[in-house]
């Protein structure tokens, strides 16, 4: 398998799916393509059909969007538990992840994904607002499902994934959150998939403007 990725530094989207495959131990190859240069775009075509990344090639089956690929894996390596095994565990994961996918519009539009910047910003209603919904999910998550464990659902799964992003943003922006949201985070950070994005993304030499 083969996955299109963007720039590690600046792509929220491509971290969700890769960073999945790389807890589960799924191999497949990286082909990176700096975002926003002269070519991008032409470049990103030959791989994916609306232009955009994440895209996985598995064999002759293209998948593209990040909930899609996170789909097709979860079905083609069920052994892997990307999803949580139970029904009720496993509807909330997809609802909070769904929720990820559509939402956050303020957060995304003033923090956007940056590993190599620190820049806190100016804390606004409407971007608390969406601060205090995503610490609510993680709270409920880990109270209801985390079985005390040290992810959103007791393991790793797809719901964790999709907010990894976030936690770059927190971390990036200087955002405060509660003790239990940001022990929650250091989990993530932790991981060595993690840590290996967050490295190659701080050594990346484009800029984006």
């Amino acid at each position: 398998m083969q996955l299109v990725i963007g720039n590690k530094n600046y792509s929220s989207w491509s971290l969700r799916p890769w960073l999945g495959m790389k807890v589960a131990g799924i191999a497949f190859e990286e082909i990176l393509i700096p975002l926003y240069q002269s070519g991008s775009k032409a470049e990103i075509l030959r791989h994916s059909p609306n232009g955009k990344v994440p895209a996985l090639q598995d064999g002759d089956l293209l998948v593209w969007d990040t909930l899609a690929i996170a789909e097709y894996l979860a079905e083609k390596f069920p052994d892997r538990h990307l999803w949580p095994q139970d029904p009720a565990a496993r509807a909330i994961a997809r609802s909070v992840c769904a929720e990820m996918h559509s939402g956050f519009t303020t957060l995304r539009s003033t923090c956007n994904m940056d590993i190599r910047a620190s820049k806190p910003v100016t804390m606004t209603p409407d971007l608390q607002s969406d601060v205090d919904r995503i610490v609510a999910i993680w709270t409920d998550c880990r109270t209801r499902f985390g079985n005390g464990g040290a992810f959103l659902f007791d393991k790793f799964s797809w719901a964790d994934a999709f907010y990894a992003p976030v936690v770059t943003r927190f971390v990036t922006y200087g955002i405060a959150v509660p003790g239990d949201a940001r022990r929650y985070m250091d989990t993530v950070l932790a991981l060595p998939p993690m840590q290996e994005w967050i490295a190659a993304g701080k050594a990346e030499p484009w800029e984006i403007g």
